[in-house]
Formats: C-alpha cells, structure tokens, sequence
C-alpha cells in the first residue's frame, strides 16, 4: 500500500541566529533615523576657576570662582532652574544628593546666603529659560544646549550652616572637602543638574595649599556660638565681615490658615528682630533675641494667602543682619476636602424651592387647570344649545298657582299670530 510522502519540514533557525537578525535590523532602522542622544541630558560638568585658572580659594580672604556648567537639563518655561552653593558633601559619589534622599544638616552643608538678586554671593540662582521665577535669578539662564556660567564668593575656609531643626555646625574646609554644589531649585529634585567639584583651599602668602582630609568626613558638630576655629581675615574690620546670621522655618507648617513657626540664629544678643513676609504681607515682632543671639517666633498664614512661593526675611534693628529664608505655602488638605464635600452636606440649603413647597405649588396648579377646564365646557354646551333653537322647557308651576292662558284661537287667525303683534313682540 502507498502512502503519501510529505515534504520533509525545514529544521527551525538557530535562536542565536534569529537574535542576531532582530539586532542587524534594529541597529538599522537606528541608523536610518539618524538616532542620537539628546545633549541636554548627558553627564552634567562643572568647572571652577579663580583668577589664577585654578580651582582654589584663599584661607585668609574671600575668594571670587568663576563657575560653569554644561550638561546639564534646561526646560524651556520649567519651574525653577539649578541652585550653586559652596559648601560640603558627607559623599561626592552621590548619595549626598536630594534625589537620592540627601538632606541638608546631614548629607550637605553650604554657606548661608539670602535668596534675592543683591545677596552676598554666597549662593547663586541659575533660572530656566522663561520661568516664571526668571527675574529673580542672580546667576543667569541655562541655555537650551544645557551650559550656563555665573560666579559664587567663598567668605572663607570656614563658615557657619544651619539644619533644618535651626541648629548651626561650623563647617571647616581645611577639616573636610568643599566645593561648589549644584542642586535643583525651589525643592525640585533633578539628579541630571545635582553635581559636586571640589575647591582646595592656599595660603595666599605663601602658595601653599591647605590640604582636607576624605570628603566623607563630618565637619565639626560644635555649635557656632561655641566654635573658636574660625580664623579671622587679616585686614578686615567688622563692616567686612560675611553676614552669619540664620533663619530656619519648620515647613511642614507652611500651609494657609496654619501658623508658620521659625527659628533664626546669629544676632546680638538683646537686640529686637522682626519677622517680615513678602516684604510686609505679613510681619511679626518686634523680638527680642535671646543671650545667645537666637529668636523664635511663629508667624499666622490668613486662608486666603496665595498658594506658592514666599520668603520670610528676619531684620535685626542694631546689626543691621537680614537673612531670608524661601517657603512654599500649600492648602490644608482636610480644608479642600471640606470645601469640595460642602454642596453634598447641605441639600437643605437656600438653593430654590423645597420639595414640599413644589409639590403644594403643582397641585394648586393642576387644581387651578380642572376649574377652568369645567367652566369653559359648560359655556360651550349653554352655546351650542341656543344656536340648535331647542326649546327651552319651563318649570312646571306649583300646585295653586295661578296660570295664565292664552285667549281661544280664531279659526281665520294664522296660529304664530296668536299673542303677538305686528313687530313680532309678544305681549
């Protein structure tokens, strides 16, 4: 008996092969399009400079560095922009930075400085192109290929930062690397634009460089008011030294209709400071600072204050100290979602008629139709009986009442003349 042969069944590719021609084809269509990555995002880079070229700073004067940026990610219109400080970093690998979940007081420090655009020049703000916070940059815009350049002063190899508690470390740069730091601006976290590069520290006088230990070394913990590190500029008088006092706001209390408390350090001791909101919106004191130079105090946020962005300034009235702080006020969510929910808690409102007054008023109404309905009907049917000329039958007259009858009919008399005139009118 024959039987059909089948052609045989090509034996199924090599997965290598197959993988190998998926991959000829992708890199292909790649090429096809011209695919390239964006500049914007690489690796951002800084480089810092003084007079000299270098990146260092003097240990006995204040030091100008020229920084600039590129790499970096610039959005067009985008809140905020890049922040450049100088200070410390507990880990230049990156786990000092915010987005990695970096802290200030803890993960870095940099030198106070007040965030307006005629600061000291501790701190720099580089905005995005066409931000609505743009006017406020002191550093400059970052342009759409991800370069930006501004200068940032270091006071010194020392100086004074604060946490977010209110407590202030003496930060010593001949004690720990410093540099200069970049982060995102206005609390956006953007790991593209964080970075740190390091700045060595020389004696003028002598050239010779002051060499930090690790970058991961804490700087010293002891509280300003206590530190006697910090080595005085030789020439300098009181007028020319760097402003050290502090504020700090607690800002899970930055919310309208809540009280925004505060903490600044660094005044003279006795001296009567006041707190001042958007310059005057909203202002608190006078307060006097205690022996030690601190203040406290706490600050009403009215319901209607405008959600966003605000600084608070503390002004001593004898030092003349005036430093800022920015805070971002938001909206109470238990207060929105009462706000949201308040037409579902109130049905009884006086929003219009009740339930009970619009069924009285369609009732009346339909009352109202039925009589005017029967009154129209009855003098329908009283109209089309006379146009019919059906007799109209008279009553018939009581028992013992007197009737009246008509005089007998003459025979040569027509019957419709009976009673009647000549015009027709019956008598």
């Amino acid at each position: 008996m024959n039987r059909a042969v089948r052609p045989a069944t090509p034996p199924a590719p090599p997965a290598r092969a197959v993988l190998a021609g998926l991959l000829v084809v992708l890199l292909a269509a790649l090429a096809g399009i011209g695919w390239a990555a964006p500049a914007a995002y690489a690796a951002a880079r800084v480089s810092v400079a003084n007079d000299s070229g270098r990146a260092e700073a003097s240990t006995t004067s204040s030091t100008t560095l020229r920084v600039t940026g590129s790499g970096f990610q610039s959005v067009q219109g985008g809140f905020g922009g890049i922040y450049v400080f100088f200070g410390w970093v507990a880990d230049p690998g990156g786990s000092w930075a915010p987005s990695q979940g970096g802290t200030v007081g803890a993960d870095y420090r940099y030198v106070p400085d007040s965030e307006s655009a005629d600061n000291h020049g501790y701190q720099r703000f580089v905005a995005f192109p066409g931000s609505d916070t743009e006017s406020s940059a002191n550093g400059g815009v970052v342009a759409a290929d991800g370069t930006w350049s501004t200068s940032i002063v270091v006071p010194g190899p020392t100086f004074d930062a604060q946490d977010r508690g209110g407590a202030v470390t003496t930060v010593d740069c001949r004690e720990v690397q410093c540099g200069v730091i970049t982060v995102g601006a206005h609390g956006v976290r953007n790991a593209t634009n964080e970075s740190f590069t390091p700045v060595s520290f020389v004696d003028a006088g002598s050239g010779a460089v002051e060499q930090a230990p690790d970058a991961g070394d804490p700087p010293d913990e002891t509280p300003a008011a206590a530190s006697s590190g910090a080595r005085e500029p030789a020439g300098t008088d009181e007028a020319d030294r760097p402003e050290t006092a502090t504020v700090g706001i607690d800002r899970a209390t930055a919310v309208a209709g809540h009280a925004l408390s505060f903490a600044g350090q660094g005044f003279e001791p006795g001296e009567q400071v006041v707190a001042l909101v958007d310059d005057g919106v909203l202002a608190v004191g006078p307060l006097n600072a205690g022996t030690h130079g601190e203040v406290a105090g706490i600050i009403e946020l009215p319901d209607d204050l405008r959600v966003g962005t605000h600084v608070l300034r503390l002004t001593g009235a004898s030092s003349g100290s005036a430093p800022e702080v920015e805070l971002t006020v938001r909206r109470d969510p238990a207060a929105v979602s009462a706000s949201e929910a308040a037409p579902a808690a109130a049905p009884g409102a006086d929003d219009g008629y009740s339930p009970a007054e619009i069924a009285v008023l369609v009732a009346g109404l339909v009352l109202l139709l039925v009589v005017v309905s029967s009154f129209v009907t009855a003098r329908r049917r009283r109209r089309d009986a006379r146009s019919d000329g059906t007799p109209t039958q008279s009553p018939p007259a009581p028992d013992g009442a007197a009737t009246q009858s008509l005089p007998p009919v003459a025979p040569d008399v027509p019957r419709h003349l009976v009673g009647a005139h000549e015009d027709g009118v019956l008598r």
